[in-house]
């Protein structure tokens, strides 16, 4: 017996079409742009987040970041991209997988080709989390919905 207040924990790919395709753009890259479908959503996940993504030509993911507690995952299903991973760059196609455990190197996915870039994203959603934009020298905090950017040379250490 199911509890009717709760996601079914399968949801058909005919339904995941159904869904309503969310988009994304990152505050502090203008060439942010993510289309996708929340899965883990659908079915009432909550401690993972897993997503279907895709990145159009000449848009990248979010920002070049790195984590400090939440683990997340890449995994390639059509397309290519290049996939910035501490201060590297490496082309990512079909059936490539990335893997961030933690404390993440940073890492940044871009799409400059001519066809979609589709892939699943996913990873931990835990309360709190620190990240860091290497690029940026800003590093946010985050417990649970209130988030607070700081630049990184007014980050001292307590005394």
């Amino acid at each position: 017996m199911s509890d009717n207040n709760k996601p079914h924990p399968l949801i058909r790919a005919e339904a995941i079409k159904q869904l309503q395709e969310h988009s994304f753009s990152h505050p502090w890259n203008p060439n942010s742009e993510i289309k996708g479908f929340f899965l883990s959503d659908a079915v009432g996940l909550q401690r993972i987040g897993f997503h279907l993504a895709r990145i159009s030509p000449g848009k990248e993911s979010f920002v070049y970041h790195s984590h400090q507690f939440e683990e997340e995952f890449i995994y390639i299903l059509s397309g290519r991209g290049i996939a910035e991973i501490d201060d590297e760059e490496y082309e990512v196609a079909v059936g490539d997988f990335m893997g961030f455990p933690t404390p993440s190197v940073a890492h940044h996915l871009k799409n400059p080709f001519d066809e979609d870039l589709v892939y699943i994203m996913g990873g931990e959603r835990r309360e709190v989390e620190i990240a860091d934009f290497p690029r940026l020298q800003k590093r946010m905090f985050r417990n649970r919905q209130d988030v607070q950017i700081a630049d990184w040379e007014n980050l001292k250490p307590m005394e």
